[in-house]
């Protein structure tokens, strides 16, 4: 049962109704922290939280209270900078932001609508949910998350967010760097989710030997275009890390494939895209990306 709301607890602010954010939510209030959704509409909002040992009615206040002093926000890549318009005006002058999704580029945009005072991190998780109905989230595997402070006024509030981030999404680390984790998380999502993406299929069914060239090459190129940015890469780590994925999520389907095969817009331009951009900069070709952007962009409804 959920531990009674401790006042010395701050109040967490989830916006979105997403899988990964609703899972965030059910934890924050399992471990007594008092949670509120930012959500598009006000109203009555409770949910089922279920696990493998537990399933939990989750009760929420009807409307979200600002000023936002702690929030995190878990949307898809190409809706962060739109929502974060809708918060600026509820933040508290020192709010701390955790921003929470695949692909890159949303850093840059981010960093510089917020305040010297307010606080801005990245957490990156490997825990697997999903909505079985608009009132159930499923939390489907138990994974790790590592976050890290992206501005000074990040580093003022670190343990309050660590504490929280550790009930919501834990077990969690920060790490002093976050760029070399984003780096390999992006290389990962780079392989898999166009992939599966324009096959339409399971993350398993990369492991079958006819995929084995078109995952080399993405990855070699991937390669070159991380050690321009800076980053002390291997190919064989990455592809270490992406058969160790591709392993542990057989059965699951990514992200980039569930949203082709419902019609909804993708995170393409933050994955794929965003690893195409950093490359004209670098004057770098990687033919391998650019082909399997055009074949998804022809198949997007963007």
């Amino acid at each position: 049962m959920a531990q009674p709301h401790s006042i010395e607890r701050p109040l967490w602010t989830v916006v979105g109704e997403g899988a990964i954010g609703l899972l965030a939510a059910a934890r924050l209030y399992r471990a007594g922290y008092p949670v509120q959704l930012h959500r598009r509409v006000n109203g009555p909002f409770q949910f089922v939280f279920q696990s493998a040992a537990v399933s939990q009615q989750i009760h929420l206040p009807h409307q979200a209270q600002p000023p936002y002093s702690y929030v995190l926000l878990p949307v898809k890549a190409y809706a962060v900078l739109d929502a974060l318009h809708q918060l600026l005006p509820l933040l508290a002058d020192n709010a701390q932001l955790v921003l929470s999704h695949n692909g890159m580029g949303t850093i840059e945009q981010v960093l510089p609508l917020l305040k010297p005072s307010q606080g801005l991190w990245f957490l990156s998780t490997s825990h697997g949910a999903f909505k079985s109905d608009d009132a159930t989230v499923v939390h489907s595997g138990m994974g790790q998350s590592v976050s890290g402070a992206l501005n000074q006024a990040a580093l003022a509030q670190q343990l309050e967010v660590e504490q929280a981030m550790q009930a919501a999404l834990g077990p969690f680390t920060v790490l002093e760097d976050i760029w070399p984790a984003l780096w390999l998380k992006l290389a990962v999502n780079a392989v898999i989710n166009p992939l599966t993406a324009l096959h339409q299929c399971k993350n398993g069914e990369l492991e079958n030997i006819k995929y084995a060239a078109a995952i080399r090459l993405l990855i070699e190129e991937f390669v070159l275009l991380a050690k321009a940015s800076g980053q002390e890469v291997s190919i064989e780590a990455i592809e270490q890390r992406v058969a160790l994925v591709i392993k542990q999520t057989a059965d699951n389907y990514s992200s980039m494939q569930q949203d082709f095969a419902k019609g909804r817009r993708s995170e393409l331009d933050y994955i794929t895209g965003f690893v195409l951009k950093q490359a004209e900069q670098h004057q770098l070709q990687l033919p391998a990306h650019q082909a399997i952007y055009q074949l998804l962009l022809q198949k997007s409804p963007r």
